[in-house]
């Protein structure tokens, strides 16, 4: 099998195991809320937020700095290099899931909530799932 196959083989298998474990820790917070699981939402919620981060890296009226910010946060998302390696089980993507968090934190702190939900693709209760994830009331 070619080197670069398997290199695009192993960044599908780390974006769909992080979608998994993220798609599993909204499922746990909203049973621990006491509020009904929709899977539809829940299935929808990896892919909007990577189109959520895409959009504030291309809006001309997001501070410079956040959109590089952002760009390099997709990078490192779709990089094969980790910090803490993805083969090794819930902390090869908990760092993942941290770096995430800490990106859309500086993103709202620096480019506001307006623009974040402007560019949410989402439902409104996946945005608040996100946000409650991220710890933004």
């Amino acid at each position: 099998m070619p080197e670069w196959l398997v290199v695009v083989a192993c960044v599908l298998a780390g974006v769909a195991a992080l979608w998994v474990a993220l798609i599993a820790v909204l499922w746990w917070q909203q049973r621990r809320a006491g509020a009904s699981v929709n899977w539809r939402d829940l299935l929808r919620l990896a892919p909007d937020v990577v189109r959520l981060i895409r959009r504030l890296v291309v809006d001309p009226t997001v501070p410079r700095g956040t959109r590089w910010w952002l760009a390099g946060l997709l990078v490192y998302l779709l990089s094969p290099i980790d910090i803490v390696p993805d083969f090794l089980p819930v902390i090869g993507y908990a760092d993942d899931a941290i770096v995430v968090a800490v990106a859309l934190r500086f993103a709202i702190r620096h480019a506001g909530m307006p623009a974040i939900e402007r560019h949410w693709p989402g439902t409104p209760e996946g945005l608040r799932s996100v946000l409650t994830l991220v710890g933004v009331s």
